[in-house]
């Protein structure tokens, strides 16, 4: 979660409060607009991002957040292709004042003009990755290949060497031959998060996270703050992974005993097909260990926790 004081968390779980959205746009060009509260048309602003499908959990995702908003703007619609907007969440805290928390950065996909106002619609720089893979043989590991995507896509990283080469597989050498599916950048990144045990972002400040599901209960949403609640009557966990071998075309089967929970399928991932036996076990092994930790009751919910 984004690090905000204990005031801004004891304002966001009040009754009622106050703030205003404020932002900026910076084109290719190097123009800038700033645009705040009343530029904006009340009710369009969205911003929606996922670690995960609907339905379960996933390994390895690197899904971008969507931006949508319309502004009262005369700004030239074709000057806004490629455009940066960066949006900024202002909340009065006690005391009065107003504590500003960055929502992220986005690059502009597709801007209309309607009578009186802009309608923008931007993603976040995981779409940067969206560009083909040229390296037809890497040998490296984790964060070399981060590196790689990094480097080729324009996209800071957001951690060093040292923190990913201390995740479980974070120092293994990794190989990727010239025989493999791999299509694009976004592609190395979703095997590099599958043998991490986790899942790529890109954070508020436009930066390339690799993150993990946790076990931590990291807020309370409690009843006074709940309009609806929905929650299933099982308990999803993982006790198990497969992962194809290329070579043997069988689906090697990884398990905790007691094996008595749900198995995550990881496909053929080009990073595990190559070394000693005992090196791809160990790989996986440590995947499912990162994975065994998520347990959860799937859970539907409104609250007044989310402007």
């Amino acid at each position: 979660m984004y690090p905000v004081s204990q005031a801004f968390l004891n304002a966001v779980k009040a009754n009622n409060r106050k703030y205003y959205w404020t932002g900026m746009i910076t084109t290719t060009a190097g123009a800038v607009y700033n645009f705040d509260q009343d530029d904006i048309v009340k009710g369009s602003g969205y911003i929606t991002s996922q670690c995960c499908g609907s339905t379960e959990i996933e390994l390895g995702t690197v899904y971008a957040a969507e931006m949508g908003i319309s502004l009262f703007s005369e700004i030239n619609r074709y000057t806004l292709e490629d455009a940066k907007v960066e949006l900024f969440y202002h909340l009065q805290v006690a005391g009065g004042s107003y504590e500003r928390i960055p929502m992220g950065i986005f690059e502009v996909s597709e801007v209309n003009r309607k009578a009186k106002c802009l309608e923008i619609k931007a993603y976040d720089y995981m779409v940067r990755f969206e560009k083909a893979f040229t390296s037809l043989e890497s040998i490296g590991n984790a964060y070399d290949f981060m590196v790689l995507c990094s480097t080729a896509c324009d996209v800071a990283l957001a951690q060093d060497r040292a923190t990913i080469e201390a995740m479980p597989n974070g120092s293994e050498n990794l190989s990727i031959y010239s025989d493999n599916d791999i299509e694009t950048y976004r592609d190395v990144l979703f095997y590099v998060g599958q043998v991490l045990g986790g899942f790529f972002v890109i954070n508020r400040a436009g930066e390339l996270e690799l993150r993990k599901y946790g076990n931590t209960p990291v807020l309370t949403v409690e009843r006074k703050h709940r309009f609806t609640s929905s929650f299933s009557d099982f308990i999803t966990r993982y006790t198990a992974v497969s992962s194809t071998n290329l070579r043997t075309q069988i689906a090697e089967y990884y398990a905790l005993d007691p094996d008595d929970g749900l198995t995550m399928n990881l496909g053929v991932n080009p990073l595990l097909q190559f070394g000693l036996e005992e090196t791809r076990r160990q790989l996986c092994e440590n995947i499912l260990n990162d994975l065994a930790v998520v347990n959860y009751v799937p859970f539907d919910s409104d609250t007044i926790l989310s402007d």
